[in-house]
C-alpha cells in the first residue's frame, strides 16, 4: 500500500493464531477465521468500527473468500457488484459493509505453506483506480506465498515451543511447599530460549516414618532425548524411593537401569533422605556437585564433603552414603552445575558464590532461592539449564513423637489400642481416637501374624497429619487383598487404607496411617 492496493486485510485460521496444530484438509463453512490486520488509505476510522481487528467469523460457500480457501488459488473480482456486496455484508451483523466494498476491485490471495491454507489476504482498490488484472493476480499470489511461508515457520516454531514447554512442565514435579518436618522451595531455569527442554530435574518424595527424600539430577546434553532420559530416571527414582531403598543402593540400582537403557547418556545425581525425628541427613552422590548446608545456629554455610562417585551410566562403580547430623532450622541447598559453572571460569568460584549467597538472610524460602539465582545468574556465559532445590529442615519435636515396642503376641493388640488411646487424649485429639484405635489394631494384628523374632514397633507422629506407623521384621511388604465374601481374613489393610485416606470430618485434624517392614 498504496502502490499496489488501497485496502489490505489479513485473516488467519483460529488455530494458527493460537499456535496450535490443525487438520490440514480443506477448510469448510465452520472454519473460524481471525482478522489479524487491516490497513487502508481511506479517511481515519472509516473501517475500524465495521471490521475491527481481532474479530473471528466463518465464511459461507457463496463468497469469494471461501472459494479462495478451498481451492488454494487467488480469486480476482474486477468489480464488486451490488449483489456480491450484499452477500458479503450478510456476515456482518448490524454493520453495513457494502459502502466500503461495492464498486471496488478485489483480489483474494491464499496464505498457504506446505499445501495447507493458513489464511488469506483481501486486497481492494478504489473504484477510480484501474482494476486488478492477471499480472496483479500473480504478484499478489507471490506476496502471499512469501508471507505464508513466514507464518508457517512462526506457527511451527510456536507449536514446537509449546510442545517443549508442556513436556518440560510434565516432567518437573509440582512439589508442595510443606512436607513432614521441612519447608521446600524450587527453581528451574532453561539454558537458552531455543533449548527450553533439558535433562535437569529435582524432586522430593514422601517416605515412611515422616522422612523425605530430596533428589537433584542432570542428564548430560540437551534437547528432547535428554529430557526423555531424564523422565525415565526421575520415574525410576520415585519408584525406588517408595521402596525405601538406602541412598547408596538406590544409586546403584539407578546405574544398573541406565546401563540397560543404553550407553548413550550419562547423568549425575544427588540423593538424600532427611529424617526429621532423628535430625539426620543421609546422602549419596553420583558425580554431582556437592550440596550446601546452612547452619541455623550461626548462619555459616558449608559444602558437604561427600564421596563424589561416578556418574549414573558409567557402570560397575560403588556408591557410598554419608550421614550428617542437622539441627532444626538448618537449610539444605541442592542444585545442578548450570548454576555454578561458567565457561572459562573455575567452578570453585561458582561454588564459593553459592555458599555465600545461600547463607544470606531471607524473609522466606522463595526469597532465599531468588537471592541465590540473582547472585549466580548475573554472570555472563551461562548456557546450561539450572535446577535448584532448597529445604529448611524444621524437624519434629520429641513431644510430637510417641513410640512403643509390642511383643509379637496376639494378646498385645489390646495394649496397643490402650496406649494409642491414652496418647491421643494427652495430645488433645479425642475425635481421632476411634479411627486411630481401629487402624492401629488392624496394623498390629497384621504385624504380629507376620513378625518372626523382633518386637513390633508402634509409633505415632503428630504433625500436619497424624501418622500411625507399625513396623515388623518380615521381609515381605504388606499388600492389599481382595477378600471374597466367604474369606475370614484379608480385609484389615483395606480398612486401614480407607480410613487413612478419608481422614477426619471437616474442621478436625486428619489422620493418616502407614505400615512398613
Amino acid at each position: 500500500m498504496p502502490r499496489f492496493t488501497d485496502v489490505a486485510g489479513t485473516y488467519l485460521r483460529e488455530q494458527v493464531v493460537a499456535g496450535e496444530g490443525f487438520d490440514e484438509g480443506v477448510p469448510d463453512t465452520t472454519t473460524m477465521w481471525h482478522r489479524v490486520a487491516l490497513e487502508h488509505t481511506d479517511e481515519p476510522g472509516r473501517w475500524d468500527d465495521v471490521v475491527p481487528v481481532g474479530e473471528a467469523m466463518p465464511f459461507p460457500a457463496h463468497t469469494p473468500f471461501f472459494q479462495c480457501m478451498t481451492t488454494g488459488e487467488p480469486v480476482l473480482v474486477p468489480r464488486v457488484s451490488e449483489e456480491m456486496g450484499h452477500a458479503v455484508a450478510s456476515q456482518f451483523e448490524k454493520r453495513d459493509i457494502r459502502p466500503l466494498i461495492t464498486g471496488r476491485s478485489m483480489l483474494v490471495v491464499p496464505l498457504k505453506a506446505r499445501h495447507a491454507v493458513l489464511g488469506f489476504m483481501i486486497l481492494l482498490r478504489h473504484p477510480e483506480r484501474q482494476v486488478f488484472n492477471d499480472m496483479d493476480r500473480v504478484t499478489g499470489a507471490e506476496l502471499a506465498a512469501r508471507a505464508g511461508l513466514v507464518l508457517d515457520n512462526a506457527r511451527m516454531y510456536t507449536y514446537q515451543e509449546n510442545v517443549a514447554e508442556t513436556l518440560q512442565d510434565s516432567m518437573l514435579p509440582h512439589i508442595p511447599p510443606r512436607m513432614a518436618g521441612c519447608d521446600i522451595a524450587t527453581r528451574y531455569l532453561p539454558g537458552t530460549l531455543l533449548g527450553r527442554v533439558g535433562g535437569d530435574w529435582f524432586d522430593a518424595v514422601k517416605l515412611p516414618g515422616a522422612r523425605t527424600a530430596f533428589v537433584v539430577g542432570d542428564v548430560m546434553g540437551h534437547g528432547l532425548n535428554s529430557a526423555a532420559m531424564m523422565g525415565q530416571l526421575r520415574t525410576a527414582v520415585q519408584t525406588m524411593a517408595a521402596l525405601d531403598l538406602p541412598p547408596a543402593q538406590l544409586l546403584r540400582n539407578l546405574d544398573d537401569l541406565a546401563q540397560r537403557l543404553g550407553d548413550t547418556y550419562l547423568a549425575t545425581c544427588l540423593y538424600g533422605v532427611y529424617d526429621p525425628i532423628a535430625s539426620e541427613l543421609c546422602l549419596a552422590n553420583a558425580g554431582h556437585i556437592p550440596p550446601v548446608l546452612v547452619r541455623a545456629a550461626d548462619g555459616r554455610s558449608e559444602l558437604l564433603d561427600l564421596p563424589t562417585g561416578a556418574p549414573i551410566g558409567v557402570g560397575g562403580v560403588p556408591f557410598e552414603a554419608v550421614r550428617v547430623p542437622v539441627e532444626p532450622g538448618d537449610r539444605l541447598v541442592m542444585c545442578t552445575d548450570g548454576l555454578v559453572e561458567v565457561r572459562g571460569e573455575d567452578i570453585g568460584v561458582g561454588l564459593a558464590t553459592l555458599c555465600e549467597s545461600a547463607a544470606h538472610p531471607a524473609a522466606s524460602m522463595d526469597d532465599a532461592c531468588d537471592t541465590i539465582i540473582r547472585a549466580l545468574n548475573t554472570r555472563g556465559g551461562r548456557k546450561d539449564d539450572v535446577a535448584l532445590l532448597m529445604a529448611r529442615l524444621g524437624g519434629i519435636e520429641p513431644d510430637d513423637v510417641a513410640e512403643w515396642r509390642i511383643a509379637p503376641e496376639p494378646s498385645e493388640t489390646g495394649r496397643a489400642r490402650a496406649v494409642v488411646r491414652e496418647q491421643l487424649y494427652e495430645w488433645g485429639l479425642p475425635k481421632l481416637v476411634d479411627s486411630a484405635e481401629l487402624m492401629v489394631s488392624e496394623l498390629v494384628t497384621n504385624a504380629v501374624q507376620h513378625s518372626h523374632t523382633r518386637p513390633v514397633a508402634l509409633r505415632l507422629v503428630r504433625g500436619d497429619t497424624l501418622l500411625c506407623e507399625v513396623e515388623d521384621d518380615d521381609h515381605e511388604l504388606p499388600t492389599l487383598l481382595n477378600a471374597r465374601s466367604t474369606d475370614e481374613s484379608g480385609r484389615g489393610l483395606r480398612v486401614v487404607s480407607t480410613l487413612a485416606r478419608s481422614g477426619a470430618p471437616a474442621g478436625r485434624r486428619p489422620a493418616r496411617a502407614s505400615g512398613s517392614s
